[in-house]
C-alpha cells in the first residue's frame, strides 16, 4: 500500500509542476486576451511548455498506476492535493508569496472534490455508449465550450478565467469518459480502439487544452486549476451515472451530502478567482498577433 501512495504523491506534483509550466508560457505569448487555434501551434514550440506538457502526462499516468495498487479513496483524495502544489509552484515561478487565504481556499476545494467523488458509486461494470449517443455528447460538449470562448472575451478576467477552464474541464471530463469505454474495450478487442469514439476522443481533448490554456492565460492559474480539478472528474462520474449506467447517490442524505461538497468546493474556486494574487505578466499581454491567424 506504500507504494501507490508515494507514486499518486509524486503524480500530484508532477501534474502540478507541468500545468504551473504552462501558465509561463500561456500568459507570455502574444495574441489577444482569448487566443485562437494558431495559440496552441505556438506554444509547442516553446521548450519549457513542452517539458510542462509531457510533466502533466506523466503526472497523470502516475495517478492511474497508483489506482492500480490502491482503492479510488485513498489514492484520489492524495491526487486532489496537486492544488496546493500547483498553488505554491506558481507563486514560486512568478516570485510572490503564497496568501494563507488560498491556502485555505485550496483546502476547500479539495475537501469539496473529494467528498463528491467519494459519495458516488464506482461501478466495474465493462460500460459501454453507443455512438450516437457519443455523438450527441461531444457535440454538447463542443457546443458549450464554442459559446464560453466567443462570450469570454468581454468578461472579467477573473470569471473568464473560471468560465474557460470550466469549459475545459468539461472537454477534459468528455475526453475522459470517452477514454475510459475506450480502454475498457481494449481490454476484449484491441480493435475497438479503432472507432468513432477515438477520434470523438482526440477532438475534445485538444479542444480542452485550447481552453485551459486560455483559461491559464489570465493570470489567475490557482482558480483555472482548481476548476479543472473539480469539472474533470465530476463530468467524467456524471457521464458514469448518466450514460454508462454507474450510479449516483440514491440516498436523500448522501445526494444532501454530495450538494453540500460541490458547493464548498464551488466557494473555494470563486475565493481563489477573487484572490489579488495572480500572474503580473497577464496585464502586460499582447493584443494582437500572428498566432491568431
Amino acid at each position: 500500500m506504500v507504494w501507490p501512495v508515494l507514486i499518486a504523491v509524486a503524480g500530484a506534483f508532477t501534474l502540478a509542476l507541468g500545468s504551473a509550466m504552462q501558465e509561463r508560457d500561456a500568459v507570455r505569448a502574444p495574441g489577444h486576451r482569448v487566443a485562437r487555434a494558431g495559440f496552441l501551434l505556438h506554444l509547442v514550440r516553446q521548450p519549457r511548455w513542452v517539458i510542462g506538457s509531457a510533466a502533466a502526462v506523466l503526472g497523470a499516468c502516475l495517478h492511474l498506476v497508483a489506482l492500480s495498487g490502491a482503492p479510488l479513496t485513498i489514492i484520489q483524495p492524495i491526487g486532489v492535493t496537486g492544488l496546493l502544489f500547483a498553488i505554491v509552484l506558481s507563486a514560486v515561478f512568478n516570485r510572490r508569496r503564497v496568501g494563507v487565504g488560498q491556502i485555505v481556499a485550496g483546502v476547500a476545494v479539495m475537501v469539496g472534490l473529494v467528498g463528491v467523488l467519494w459519495l458516488f458509486p464506482h461501478a466495474s461494470n465493462t460500460p459501454v455508449m453507443p455512438t450516437p449517443v457519443a455523438l450527441a455528447l461531444t457535440g454538447a460538449t463542443l457546443g458549450l465550450g464554442a459559446a464560453v470562448y466567443l462570450t469570454a472575451h468581454w468578461m472579467p478576467d477573473g470569471a473568464r478565467g473560471i468560465m474557460l477552464a470550466l469549459a475545459g474541464g468539461t472537454a477534459m471530463g468528455t475526453t475522459s469518459g470517452l477514454a475510459r469505454v475506450i480502454t475498457a474495450g481494449a481490454h476484449e478487442d484491441w480493435t475497438s480502439v479503432v472507432g468513432w469514439l477515438t477520434p470523438l476522443a482526440l477532438i475534445t481533448a485538444v479542444f480542452g487544452a485550447l481552453l485551459m490554456q486560455n483559461a491559464y492565460r489570465t493570470g489567475h492559474f490557482a482558480a483555472a486549476y482548481s476548476t479543472l480539478l473539480i469539472t474533470d472528474p465530476v463530468v467524467g462520474v456524471g457521464i458514469g451515472a448518466l450514460l454508462l449506467g454507474e450510479g449516483a447517490p440514491e440516498t436523500l442524505p448522501a445526494q444532501c451530502a454530495a450538494a453540500a461538497f460541490a458547493a464548498l468546493a464551488i466557494a473555494g474556486t470563486v475565493s481563489l478567482a477573487q484572490a489579488r494574487h495572480r500572474n503580473p505578466e497577464a496585464e502586460h499581454q499582447h493584443t494582437g498577433s500572428t498566432v491568431d491567424n
